[in-house]
C-alpha cells in the first residue's frame, strides 16, 4: 500500500508557481488539474521572470553610463568654453564663406572709406579744440595767480616813501651824506623807488633798475621783494662804476640811463 500523501505544510507550503506537493517534475505530480497550472505554463513563467530581470538589469547599467557622462559634463563648474565659430573651419568652408559673401561694390566701398575720413577729421578738429582750449585755460589761470601774487604783495610791499627812508639811511651809512639829492633823483627816474618796477622793453628789475634782475640776486635771496636788498646792491653798482650817487646822476643826465 502506497505511503499517504502528507499535507503541502509538510514539503515547505505550496509551490509558487502553483503545482503539487511533488514538485514539478515528479511523475506523481499530474500535469493539470483542479489548482494546477500545465508544466508548460510554468516554464513560460520562468522564462518572462529571468527576461524581466536581464532588462531591469540592463536598464539599471544603461541609466549609469549616462549619468556619468551628465556628471562629467559639470567637472570645473559645470562649464565649459564654447568651441570657437571657426574651429576645425576647413578650406572647403573657407571658399565657401567667401563666395557667400559677395563682393562689396566700388561705390558702396567709396561711401564707407568717406565715412571713415570724415570721422577722423572730426576727431582731429576735437582734439585740437581741446588743446587749445586747455591753452587759453593754462594761460588764464597763470594770469589770475600772478594778480592774486600781485595784489598779496602790494599789500605787504613798503610805499615809496618808506624805501626813500631806506635810501638815506643806507646812502648816510656809505658817507654819501652829500649826495643824497643826486641819488633820491636817480632813482626817482629809474624806478619812482617801486622795488617791484620791471622795464617793459629791457627787463631791468626794482628800485635800481637791475639788468638781468637776477643780478639782484648776489645781494640776497629775497632780492624780488626787499627793498634793502636792492638798494645796497645799486650803491654797490654806483660805487664800483661812478664812484657815488653824484657821479651817477651827472652820467644819467648826459645819456639818459647809468
Amino acid at each position: 500500500m502506497p505511503p499517504p500523501r502528507t499535507a503541502p505544510e509538510a514539503h515547505g507550503g505550496p509551490d509558487p508557481y502553483g503545482s503539487g506537493p511533488y514538485g514539478p517534475d515528479d511523475p506523481r505530480e499530474p500535469a493539470e488539474g483542479p489548482g494546477r497550472s500545465p508544466r508548460g505554463k510554468r516554464r513560460v513563467r520562468r522564462a518572462l521572470t529571468s527576461n524581466v530581470t536581464i532588462t531591469v538589469a540592463a536598464i539599471g547599467v544603461l541609466g549609469a553610463a549616462l549619468t556619468v557622462v551628465d556628471l562629467g559634463s559639470f567637472v570645473d563648474g559645470g562649464t565649459k568654453p564654447p568651441k570657437a565659430a571657426s574651429a576645425g573651419l576647413s578650406t572647403n568652408d573657407m571658399l565657401t564663406k567667401l563666395t557667400s559673401a559677395s563682393d562689396m561694390d566700388k561705390v558702396a566701398a567709396d561711401v564707407i572709406a568717406n565715412a571713415k575720413k570724415r570721422a577722423y577729421e572730426e576727431h582731429q578738429r576735437e582734439l585740437k579744440r581741446l588743446k587749445e582750449k586747455a591753452k587759453r585755460d593754462a594761460a588764464a589761470r597763470a594770469k589770475l595767480k600772478a594778480e592774486q601774487e600781485k595784489e598779496r604783495l602790494a599789500k605787504l610791499n613798503p610805499s615809496a616813501g618808506q624805501n626813500k627812508a631806506y635810501g638815506k639811511k643806507m646812502n648816510a651809512l656809505k658817507g654819501w651824506d652829500r649826495c643824497w639829492p643826486s641819488l633820491l633823483t636817480l632813482w626817482n627816474h629809474e624806478s619812482g623807488w617801486n622795488e617791484r618796477a620791471e622795464n617793459p622793453g629791457s627787463g631791468a628789475y626794482g628800485i635800481p633798475q637791475a639788468l638781468p634782475g637776477s643780478k639782484l640776486a648776489s645781494a640776497g635771496a629775497d632780492w624780488r621783494t626787499s627793498s634793502p636788498t636792492q638798494i645796497a646792491w645799486g650803491l654797490g653798482y654806483i660805487k664800483a662804476r661812478y664812484k657815488d650817487p653824484c657821479g651817477a646822476w651827472d652820467w644819467w643826465q648826459a645819456h639818459n640811463w647809468y
